[in-house]
């Protein structure tokens, strides 16, 4: 079965008038995290396009480029977005059930984070009710200022990435210390270690484009060292 076969199975589940959001509540365990955690990526997905007032066609390609829809799953996929941009639940309450469900997995969460950046700065404008949107969904999530300022150092454009916010650590860190948390970093970006996690096959490849950045802030550490 295919993964959004798995969604609109759990849509059908929905009672009469249940929010989408009930969901939260429900997909704890796998293969359950990887329909919530797609579903997750599209419902605040939806409340981050009405913060900034539309939805752009680079969004929508940027969306499908995370996650593969067929043709014959788009009308599936818009129902889950219809669903969260209706709802009269606003996205802080998305947000802290989505927190809730992946409570004990918090980089599930930065992986969730990383979506979210990479279709705000699909256009390559990032709105001032992007930002305010985001950074008030790490609060929920519960991330650092230094996870989060990682985050928007790498996808916000016209600003030089900061190596050691790439790699979360201070400026002045020796080092060894920058050597073992950019070997980590590799480590945890890893497909089979994300599978692992419960994400769906579609979301890592935002891996891949966090594994050049992370290497390139080390390359880059490197060479100013010499």
């Amino acid at each position: 079965m295919s993964l959004w076969s798995r969604i609109l199975d759990v849509l059908a589940s929905l009672a009469p008038g249940e929010a989408l959001s009930g969901l939260f509540d429900r997909l704890r365990t796998p293969p359950d995290r990887s329909v919530a955690f797609t579903i997750a990526v599209i419902a605040l997905s939806a409340k981050m396009a009405k913060a900034d007032g539309l939805v752009t066609r680079d969004e929508v390609s940027a969306f499908r480029e995370v996650f593969t829809i067929a043709p014959s799953e788009i009308d599936n996929a818009a129902r889950v977005f219809d669903m969260a941009r209706t709802d009269v639940a606003g996205f802080e309450e998305y947000a802290r059930r989505i927190q809730k469900m992946f409570a004990d997995d918090t980089d599930t969460l930065r992986d969730l984070m990383e979506g979210l950046f990479h279709i705000a700065m699909a256009d390559g404008t990032y709105h001032p009710a992007e930002d305010d949107f985001l950074t008030r969904v790490a609060q929920i999530f519960r991330l650092s200022e230094r996870e989060f300022r990682s985050l928007r150092t790498r996808f916000v454009p016209g600003v030089e990435p900061d190596c050691h916010e790439v790699l979360g650590v201070a400026p002045d860190a020796p080092m060894e210390e920058i050597r073992a948390a950019w070997r980590a970093a590799v480590r945890e970006t890893h497909p089979d270690r994300l599978m692992a996690r419960g994400l769906p096959e579609e979301a890592v490849k935002l891996a891949e484009k966090r594994l050049i950045a992370i290497n390139r802030a080390w390359e880059k550490i490197q060479a100013d060292e010499a």
